[in-house]
């Protein structure tokens, strides 16, 4: 018996009596409605991860795998794999069939736009784009952007944040070192850049919690410094969204971003909410179908809202993922932040009492932060740390500079000793006992080195004889 994964007018539910739940919001076209299933869990409960039960192979057999790599990509939620095995029972064209799978379709693809909305704290007037990352969200504003606009970014900053905006109109400032250095930094070049040539469109653009420390940054503040000085601010929330509330209206921020895959739902859709008149006023981020309104034989007038950037057949089936994900998430938003807190605070705690272990932050240790930790081991090469841990206990994490190459530089640049850091994040997937592992496996490593023998190749470390990760697994087609 197929279960719809909305109850929709004219239709009716399973034979098991499958309710609607509460309403998404939001208009849907052709005049069909839909409402919301109701919720089968309490606020309370964590939600469940797809792969929770996931046993990874290491040199002393098979194992629970603790997945402390969360920053990276978090796993699925078990509420989002429902949502899509469901939708993909009616999985049609969106916008444009006037066939009924269509129809319902189309409505859930406005229905996950709304319910994204909601879940950011969007205004009533704000676009909401669906991208593929947050990379591609940057990349669609950085295109709207007017043509005398300056973009002030620190060098902090994620380089997909980084990046995108051109040498030309950027000002990048220095990492800084505590958030009262930050926003004089940040206040000095906006007085510096203001009248005369400097007197047209300005942005600030800011990371919510950085992706290397997991150091949460005050948007609200900043956001009142930008506007104090003229500027719009945009905020990358790619390491918020799935740990913290974010609020668009009430921090007064002009531009959001996030990425599904760090969001419990899987790659491929990532959003940028905010203010539409630039973006109305930008080239279309993608010229096709769907981002037009008229097409004549010498004029092509643009659509303006979400769809001006949408153009062709969009991932409607990663839209109602990331949906589900929002909508899991802030029904549950008290016990996530309550079960991070803990398995933060035993990390931390554990590798304080590691000898040769440092934890690096921007601003100090005791600044509040999401999930995330980077260190290095004196004596270890960050690659080989991580490599140990995975081979030798089945602990995942993350090593390198994290796609943030200058403040990992930065942090390193007084240890003598290290370019890049090993980086442990927590979240869903995460668990108590993981954390122990990963704590006991680097002491193990401080206190006797290595169980294996470890050579370094070209590719990196790689242990001798066979590593268990390499066995033949069947492909899941």
């Amino acid at each position: 018996m197929s279960v719809l994964p909305r109850t929709v007018s004219g239709f009716h539910p399973g034979a098991d009596g499958t309710p609607g739940a509460a309403p998404c919001g939001g208009g849907t076209p052709h005049g069909l409605t839909t409402r919301s299933r109701t919720a089968g869990t309490v606020a309370s409960e964590l939600p469940r991860v797809v792969g929770a039960g996931l046993v990874v192979p290491t040199l002393s057999g098979p194992t629970p795998y603790a997945n402390l790599d969360h920053a990276a990509s978090t796993p699925a939620l078990v509420a989002v794999k429902e949502a899509v095995d469901r939708a993909l029972e009616t999985y049609a064209s969106v916008h444009r069939g006037a066939g009924y799978a269509s129809r319902l379709t189309s409505a859930w693809y406005e229905q996950a736009r709304a319910e994204v909305a909601a879940f950011v704290g969007a205004r009533s007037d704000d676009a909401v784009i669906f991208t593929r990352t947050t990379t591609d969200s940057w990349a669609v504003l950085s295109a709207a952007l007017p043509a005398d606009t300056t973009v002030f970014v620190f060098a902090s900053e994620h380089h997909s944040t980084l990046l995108p905006w051109g040498d030309l109109r950027t000002v990048r400032l220095p990492v800084p070192h505590s958030v009262a250095e930050a926003r004089a930094l940040l206040a000095d070049e906006l007085a510096a850049r203001s009248g005369g040539q400097h007197a047209a469109h300005r942005l600030v653009v800011i990371t919510g919690a950085s992706n290397v420390t997991g150091e949460i940054w005050p948007v609200e503040d900043f956001a009142r410094l930008a506007h104090e000085h003229g500027a719009r601010i945009a905020v990358d929330a790619a390491q918020l969204s799935a740990h913290r509330r974010i609020d668009v209206a009430a921090w007064d921020v002009d531009y959001l971003a996030f990425s599904g895959h760090k969001t419990y739902a899987p790659f491929g859709t990532g959003v940028l909410a905010g203010r539409s008149d630039w973006l109305d006023g930008g080239d279309p981020y993608l010229r096709g179908g769907g981002a037009t309104r008229v097409v004549a034989a010498g004029d092509t007038t643009w659509a303006t809202g979400a769809a001006r950037h949408e153009g062709g057949s969009p991932n409607v089936i990663g839209a109602i993922a990331l949906a589900a994900a929002c909508a899991t998430i802030a029904a549950h938003r008290v016990a996530i932040e309550e079960h991070e807190s803990r398995l933060l605070s035993r990390l931390r705690d554990g590798l304080s009492t590691i000898d040769g272990v440092d934890e690096l932050s921007i601003f100090d240790e005791r600044h509040d932060r999401v999930g995330v930790v980077a260190f290095t081991v004196r004596g270890f090469e960050a690659s080989l740390v991580s490599q140990v841990l995975s081979v030798e206990h089945g602990v995942g994490v993350r090593d390198g500079r994290f796609c943030a190459h200058l403040l990992v530089d930065d942090l390193l640049s007084g240890t003598g000793e290290h370019e890049t850091a090993v980086r442990a994040s927590i979240g869903l997937g995460s668990t108590k006992e993981g954390v122990d592992r990963l704590i006991g496996g680097l002491r193990e490593l401080v206190e006797a080195g290595p169980a294996a023998a470890w050579t370094r190749a070209d590719s990196g470390w790689v242990v001798d004889g066979d590593d268990p990760r390499d066995r033949e697994v069947v492909r899941p087609w």
